[in-house]
């Protein structure tokens, strides 16, 4: 976990690594003249990916210790670590920071996860490579895997039983001299999701399910990608063109309760997209160049444009004073982003490495619709930062340390209901939601770690400041988040967030055992969090932002162990404690904490060389009995999975890979603490087969 700081010049060096069904965490050996030091980091391969998949990336990661998918219906879900999730943590693709509506509670990461060639999970702030948002980890997601052959290519189909979805991905690539290629395209079409239950209960009301079916979650995705370069001996330059593209429903029983008022026959096919839902589109161009000088001095530049577009759309329904508007459009985000980043590493004799970087982001979002939930806004971030790392003079080891300087600022747009309000004199007026506004931050970070190896031993330690500004929606917004069952109401006077941290980690491995235990413990003077209340405005549980003194601690934990060439066994488990210090809710911890969980799993590999696989693991999770009032208590779960998987080789140049993954086998009927849907009743998925079957070709 030693040196956040460290993620664009990562070191994994083999004699430590644990391997992890395919998944290692990679540690530091020792170096004829040094211990060259990395950042504690989680390697996930492709073959992982393929093997584990449960219907999105972030549930694919979710074994990880540390590494939490919250649910977010529609078979979507959003990744956390360390149960810092959202404007929390940064998803990286190739170096650059997806920018999208991340804030949203409602819909996923805009990212195909079968272009996704290997993922580096780092558990911990990397405030010093990305600054803000980056306090609680990094999810580094590589899809610039330079073909070597003239030729190859993969076509892979999926399907799932609990919605019913098929999928099929196709990749292809080539490379003539230092130019290369690739392209790749992703189809999926799924239907309404099912649940381990014929009903569930909203604000009172019993609500039957058609067939353990979540009405209108059903939706369909198309992604593409275009990546073109030329990989010379002292340059590499690349650019990427990507573009993804999701529509999928909103549970119609929770949207407003449309289901008693609307005129739709839902239960007509399940996989209808009806009013209420969504789209998404996710468009992103970007290049990467690198220059090896004298000395193996490296210039990295990353230059970046996305857009990102959301809709929402619904049935004109009147609410409060909201007259019946005329259209679906409720909301539409339109956000661009530039990103622009350059970072110089130059090894030197003395101090093994010097790195230095810049980075800067503009970002413009733009608003439309009949409903208003956050404003429109630009903002303008940049920062600068050095890093050194050095030989322990008096033993086998290495110091790391960092600095790092930002600056942001951020202009909120005022805004004004489109139609008017009864006031208190007994006039009406356009109520105003936002203020124009205009704030600004200054933020210096840093970080010192220290690591040493002995023998079968790899110790770290690390401290460090991390901090985040505060997004729009947290300063500005006013209005009913329908999908998640509450209003929410902005705070224009909070400052940024800031972290104090101390990380560790031991680990200790041999060719038989392997083991990591991660410590960890956070201290924030101000916590931005969205704190429930027992109020109510128009209808809905009212959600306001307020800033608190918060203590974090936990830790992580896996053991490995090999028992011959053919069986692997492994146990992982984490727990986090979090508990407010000031304000309101002293003494209570935060909403939607995550309560600890342990995992074991039994893998038998047989076939020649262990192409074949079977994998029996089971899954605990404890009762959540810290709760923020009015929220309600969470009881413990268990369930047990299964996976068998096989490689058949079909020529010199073409295999092919057949996968079948079980999850919840018992189709056990439990609740996810972390999940919105949990507070209307809605249970987790019950029992789910998802198939893969994979060719690969190879020239």
């Amino acid at each position: 976990m030693l040196t956040y700081l460290m993620a664009a010049v990562a070191l994994a060096i083999p004699d430590t690594v644990i391997n992890l069904d395919a998944v290692t965490v990679s540690g530091t050996s020792q170096h004829s003249y040094m211990l060259k030091s990395s950042q504690s980091s989680v390697q996930v391969s492709n073959d992982y990916i393929n093997s584990h998949f449960s219907g999105s990336l972030m549930q694919t990661l979710e074994k990880i210790p540390g590494v939490k998918a919250m649910s977010i219906g529609s078979g979507q879900s959003k990744p956390a670590i360390r149960g810092l999730g959202f404007n929390r943590m940064v998803v990286a693709e190739d170096g650059i920071k997806h920018e999208g509506q991340q804030w949203g509670d409602d819909h996923g990461l805009e990212i195909d996860q079968f272009s996704v060639d290997r993922v580096e999970v780092l558990k911990g702030p990397g405030a010093l490579l990305y600054g803000s948002d980056a306090i609680g980890g990094v999810i580094n997601l590589y899809t610039n895997h330079i073909p070597t052959s003239i030729f190859g290519g993969t076509v892979q189909m999926v399907g799932r039983s609990l919605n019913d979805q098929l999928g099929v991905s196709t990749k292809i690539g080539g490379r003539h001299n230092a130019f290369f290629y690739r392209a790749h395209i992703t189809i999926n079409n799924y239907a309404d999701s099912r649940v381990p239950t014929d009903s569930i209960q909203y604000y009172s009301y019993y609500i039957k399910l058609h067939d353990g079916r979540l009405r209108n979650t059903a939706g369909h995705e198309r992604d593409g990608s275009l990546m073109l370069g030329y990989a010379g001996y002292n340059f590499h330059t690349d650019v990427r063109f990507s573009d993804t593209y999701v529509k999928s429903g909103f549970f119609a029983n929770a949207h407003g309760l449309e289901v008693r008022l609307s005129g739709i026959d839902y239960d007509h096919s399940a996989r209808d997209i009806d009013l209420p839902y969504q789209w998404v589109n996710h468009f992103k161009v970007q290049s990467h160049s690198m220059l090896t000088l004298a000395d193996d001095v490296s210039l990295n530049v990353n230059i970046a444009y996305q857009r990102n577009v959301r809709e929402e759309h619904s049935e004109p329904v009147s609410h409060g004073y909201m007259p019946t508007p005329q259209g679906s459009l409720e909301r539409r985000f339109d956000k661009d982003t530039y990103t622009a980043a350059l970072s110089l590493s130059i090894p030197t004799e003395r101090l093994g490495q010097i790195s230095m970087g810049a980075n800067a982001e503009h970002q413009h979002n733009k608003r439309d619709g009949w409903g208003f939930i956050i404003p429109e806004f630009r903002s303008t971030s940049a920062g600068v930062y050095l890093h050194g790392r050095w030989p322990l003079a008096w033993r086998e080891g290495n110091v790391n340390a960092g600095v790092r300087f930002d600056h942001s600022h951020t202009h909120i747009m005022s805004y004004n209901d489109w139609y008017r309000t009864p006031t208190a004199n007994g006039d009406s007026a356009y109520t105003q939601r936002s203020a124009d506004q205009t704030r600004r931050f200054n933020s210096l970070t840093w970080s010192v770690g220290v690591s040493r190896a002995a023998g079968h031993w790899v110790l770290k330690a690390n401290v460090g400041k991390s901090f985040r500004t505060p997004i729009p929606k947290e300063l500005g917004a006013d209005g009913i988040n329908y999908h998640i069952f509450r209003y929410e109401k902005g705070n224009s006077a909070l400052s940024a967030e800031r972290s104090y941290q101390i990380d560790a980690s031991i680990i200790w491995s041999n060719d038989i055992v392997s083991m990591q235990i991660d410590p960890f413990f956070n201290y924030f003077p101000n916590y931005i969090y969205l704190s429930p209340t027992a109020d109510y405005t128009e209808g809905l549980q009212l959600y306001r932002y307020m800033q608190s003194r918060v203590v974090r601690y936990g830790c992580e934990g896996q053991l490995t162990c090999q028992i011959g060439s053919h069986w692997e066994a492994e146990l992982m488990g984490e727990y986090l404690y979090a508990e407010q210090m000031s304000g309101d809710k002293k003494g209570y911890t935060l909403p939607f904490s995550t309560p600890w969980s342990a995992s074991g799993e039994v893998r038998r590999f047989w076939g020649a060389d262990n192409s074949a696989e079977i994998i029996l693991g089971a899954h605990l999770v404890g009762k959540q009995g810290r709760i923020v009032p009015p929220e309600k208590t969470t009881d413990g779960h268990m369930t047990l999975n299964a996976s068998v998987s096989k490689r058949f080789n079909l020529g010199k140049h073409i295999s092919l890979k057949a996968t079948l993954h079980a999850d919840n086998l018992l189709n056990e009927c439990y609740y996810d603490h972390t999940s919105y849907y949990r507070l209307i009743d809605v249970p987790e998925a019950g029992r789910n087969f998802s198939a893969s079957i994979k060719l690969t070709i190879d020239d």
